[in-house]
């Protein structure tokens, strides 16, 4: 079965390009106009995975996230905007954006986000092993590293006692360096193993999520535990 995507963007001639070379890449395409059609067609047709432009008209791409997100509904979310500092990344992974896609775009990297996302979340038996065998691929039931705790079967985290709220993208980095804690991870392993792909030494992607995970984790008083190496990567140790 193809997958669907749901699609808002205002701008007609960005979204009937786009609806078009998604579906000639195979994808069933559902192309709205507003967040406010975004909406309905998300509750009506639970899509695969959703494409938004951040700035729409009335309801905007972050405010259709903030509302599915806030319904419980963790369909991935790949955002499209012209914004491109730091701040308006920030908002919109704060919102509960799994990732995002610069405008202008290639619409050869927006396929390749979106094969990410999907893998991510394709479930036991699509494409992989059959569903009787799922148990030999589950993870041990915890991982622990520098205070650290994290649950990859109920994808649950905590720092102490302390819950973290994570988005998906959030969460399988922090599991990265959970799981290789005090090994330096460079740039290219990360973006190898939680994107898929490479985006180059001009990429911010991975910044912009240390940064934003670096928020949640750390505390007043406590080490920061997402430690940068400059010009490699990064560690996470508690020193």
């Amino acid at each position: 079965m193809p997958h669907t995507v749901l699609l808002a963007e205002d701008d007609r001639a960005i979204r009937n390009a786009l609806e078009r070379a998604l579906t000639l890449e195979g994808y069933q395409v559902l192309a709205v106009a507003d967040g406010v059609e975004a909406l309905a067609q998300a509750h009506r047709n639970r899509p695969d995975v959703l494409l938004l432009d951040v700035m729409m008209p009335g309801i905007d791409g972050l405010q259709v996230c903030r509302v599915l997100r806030a319904e419980g509904d963790r369909t991935p979310v790949l955002m499209l905007t012209a914004l491109v500092e730091t701040a308006d990344r920030i908002a919109g992974l704060d919102a509960g954006a799994d990732d995002y896609v610069v405008k202008p775009f290639d619409v050869e990297e927006v396929f390749a986000r979106l094969r990410a996302l999907l893998r991510r979340t394709s479930p036991v038996g699509a494409g992989g092993p059959p569903a009787a065998e799922a148990p030999k691929a589950l993870p041990e039931r915890f991982v622990e590293a520098a205070g650290i705790r994290m649950d990859p079967q109920a994808r649950r985290a905590w720092r102490g006692a302390r819950e973290l709220e994570l988005t998906r993208t959030e969460f399988e980095l922090l599991e990265l360096l959970v799981r290789n804690a005090g090994i330096v991870l460079d740039h290219s392993t990360i973006y190898d193993r939680i994107w898929g792909y490479d985006f180059g030494p001009g990429s911010k992607n991975l910044a912009v999520y240390v940064g934003y995970l670096r928020r949640k984790l750390d505390e007043p008083d406590a080490p920061q535990l997402i430690q940068t190496v400059r010009g490699v990567g990064y560690v996470l140790r508690e020193d």
